[in-house]
């Protein structure tokens, strides 16, 4: 399998030369070439000349296809060299804005280095000439980029078998690597390369025209507790956001109440994944949550005609939530990537919680080494799965018992259990701190700190929030609640 283009675009014009080689040798008793491998020397990566010709023809018979043929095309969906090489010459000219017709565009050709006397001014009139009309324009862009997508498929699928020829790489390693490539040619993102830093400047003007265009007051997704949101920009696209805590502290409980505001109004899906609770623990929550009843009272069934009538309009409301469960406790990160893939309009991932994930390689491949290095891959491949997905992912994590042998039990960043690495790889670390957990006459009753540790949108910091335990959830502390 050939991945230049320019020797594969030579190639398939020097192909009929080449089939009489073959031909002619034959007859002449040189040598036998297998129908097989016959088929396989003359076979081509999928492309359409004709349809290439078209929307280059389009461009120059009328100049108003140019600005809808770039948006749509990039220079690697022309397939044969020659046609490349005048659509990169529009392109330039377009950005230019000069005007565009075979004769500036042959002019160009000549400065550009790329002009052929023989065949660059017979081949422009052809284009012209074999382009049937420029209002099909748009059908023959879809032709270039169905022929592309299939390129891409067959490179991807060509990497694939040479890494498992290779031999080097476990089948777990390549049933990643291939979900990776796919879901990258989904999102129309092939191998990714160099970037100038220009077309980086084009997607942050664009970024910061939308905000400013926004009326919400956070650039990210919001936690539904309005200082955190202050303090912390909202949840932001591509980030890991790590919520760790002592246990008893309510790291779920805080973890139901984002997922219950994204899924309920930011209008993206919000997923949830949970190792260590049922998926009917996890409805019950998020009933008490939203209905305000107590969660003793559904997890006895003790409940009165007022409480049914709660869970009745509660549960209609989250039934019509964009929230989606899953309670396996045997997934790796590359599980959780594989199905977050398939969801349609994502906007959060939430993992309960770090600790009780396997390794990337399942659990033979790190039985030799200690649980340390294996937290560590893990919080790697978290971050990357936020970047690929796009999406803010957050995940709770245990903290270790340092807080308990200090007099201020407030977390610090040295008690993440089992690796710093999580430090390192979150963009934003939250802990949770209750003073009237640990002192029962505290005067701060029902009132708990989310400790920002880190935060590499702003400033570190603190916010104070109410903690309803009757309900299981968290507000912000000027939020005032009256039963209905």
């Amino acid at each position: 399998r050939r991945t230049d283009r320019e020797q594969q675009a030579e190639a398939h014009a020097a192909i009929p030369n080449f089939s009489f080689l073959i031909s002619n040798s034959q007859e002449r008793g040189f040598w036998k070439v297998p129908m097989e491998d016959e088929q396989l020397l003359l076979r081509q990566m999928p492309h359409s000349v004709e349809a290439e010709q078209a929307v280059l023809g389009s461009m120059l018979i009328d100049a108003r296809c140019v600005p809808e043929v770039i948006d749509q095309l990039r220079s690697d969906d022309f397939y044969v060299r020659q046609n490349r090489e005048i659509y990169d010459t529009i392109y330039s000219m377009f950005n230019y804005s000069l005007t565009i017709d075979p004769v500036t565009v042959l002019e160009h050709m000549k400065q550009n280095g790329v002009y052929d006397e023989n065949t660059s001014r017979g081949y422009l009139l052809q284009l012209m000439d074999t382009t049937p009309t420029a209002a099909n324009v748009v059908e023959y862009i879809g032709i270039l980029k169905d022929k592309t997508l299939l390129r891409r498929v067959a490179e991807a699928a060509g990497d694939l078998t040479a890494l498992i020829q290779q031999g080097t790489e476990t089948g777990q390693d390549i049933l990643e690597a291939a979900e990776q490539r796919i879901y990258a040619i989904r999102q129309g993102r092939a191998a990714r390369g160099l970037i100038p830093i220009s077309n980086v400047l084009i997607d942050v003007y664009d970024r910061l025209t939308e905000l400013a265009a926004s009326e919400s007051a956070i650039p990210g997704l919001s936690t539904g507790l309005t200082d955190l949101d202050r303090a912390i920009s909202g949840l932001n696209d591509s980030d890991l956001i790590l919520l760790a805590a002592r246990p008893g502290m309510g790291k779920t409980s805080f973890a139901l109440n984002v997922l219950l505001h994204a899924g309920k109004f930011s209008g993206k899906t919000a997923v949830f994944f949970s190792l260590e609770m049922s998926r009917e623990q996890l409805a019950m929550r998020l009933i008490s949550n939203e209905a305000f009843v107590d969660n003793k009272k559904l997890v006895t069934g003790k409940l009165g005609d007022e409480d049914w009538d709660k869970i009745a309009l509660a549960s209609a409301a989250l039934g019509r939530s964009k929230i989606l469960i899953d309670d396996n406790p045997s997934l790796s990160v590359a599980d959780m990537n594989a199905k977050c893939r398939r969801v349609d309009n994502l906007g959060l991932v939430v993992i309960d919680y770090l600790q009780l994930m396997q390794s990337a390689g399942g659990k033979q491949r790190y039985s030799g080494e200690n649980r340390q290095q294996v937290v560590s891959d893990i919080s790697r491949a978290l971050k990357i799965m936020a970047k690929e997905l796009n999406v803010p992912v957050v995940c709770l994590s245990q903290l270790s018992r340092g807080p308990e042998s200090r007099t201020d039990k407030r977390p610090m960043l040295s008690d993440l259990r089992e690796s710093g690495a999580i430090e390192q790889d979150a963009d934003i670390v939250l802990f949770l701190y209750r003073d009237d957990y640990y002192n029962e006459d505290s005067e701060r009753h029902n009132l708990a700190e989310c400790i920002i540790a880190k935060n590499r949108h702003g400033e570190t910091g603190k916010v104070e929030l109410q903690w309803l335990p009757e309900y299981t959830t968290f507000s912000s502390i000027d939020r005032t609640h009256s039963e209905y």
